[in-house]
């Protein structure tokens, strides 16, 4: 039969403002967010912490058998914000985004945040090289990959209504 409501993947670079997305997207028509870092993060779902980079590594399985629970579902109604795109199983979203951002921005937003000139570094080019979009466009169908500027507060707000109609489009054909 299909979901009723989509399950919904928001992905990009660290700092492109995925979770500010998600969490006024779900709002707005009443879908369940689940921010991964905050779940990663609480539920300890490391593998290790790898010192030169300054950043634990995810154990990928412990948090994918953790999600299997929401997402094998057909229930749909979920919105999950993540900045890897490619782990996660095909079959669970119905939309991917793809959050986009200039470097300018992402690079204050960044060092907002405290990131290290390495971390700041990798991170930019990875939005250079639209690293991202390319793993997202790779492991989903074209048709529900959508990428999206979000490099200014006007962006966001746009974007906000753009995934909204998104979703109401889902809804509209099932």
């Amino acid at each position: 039969m299909g979901r009723r409501l989509p399950n919904v993947l928001v992905t990009g670079t660290p700092g492109t403002g995925k979770s500010t997305l998600a969490k006024k997207v779900a709002q707005n028509v009443g879908m369940g967010h689940i921010d991964t870092t905050s779940i990663i993060k609480e539920r300890e779902f490391y593998a290790e912490y790898d010192a030169q980079l300054d950043t634990h590594v995810l154990n990928e399985d412990a948090l994918l058998d953790h999600l299997e629970e929401r997402f094998g579902s057909d229930a749909g109604g979920l919105i999950l914000d993540y900045h890897c795109a490619e782990m996660f199983p095909k079959r669970w979203f119905d939309l991917v985004i793809v959050l986009r951002c200039a470097t300018d921005s992402l690079f204050d937003r960044l060092t907002e945040r405290g990131y290290s000139e390495r971390k700041r570094r990798e991170n930019l080019e990875a939005e250079i090289f639209g690293i991202i979009a390319e793993e997202a466009n790779a492991s989903y169908d074209e048709s529900v990959v959508h990428e999206l500027d979000n490099s200014t507060a006007e962006q966001l707000e746009a974007n906000v209504r753009t995934v909204t109609n998104l979703v109401g489009a889902h809804k509209q054909r099932k």
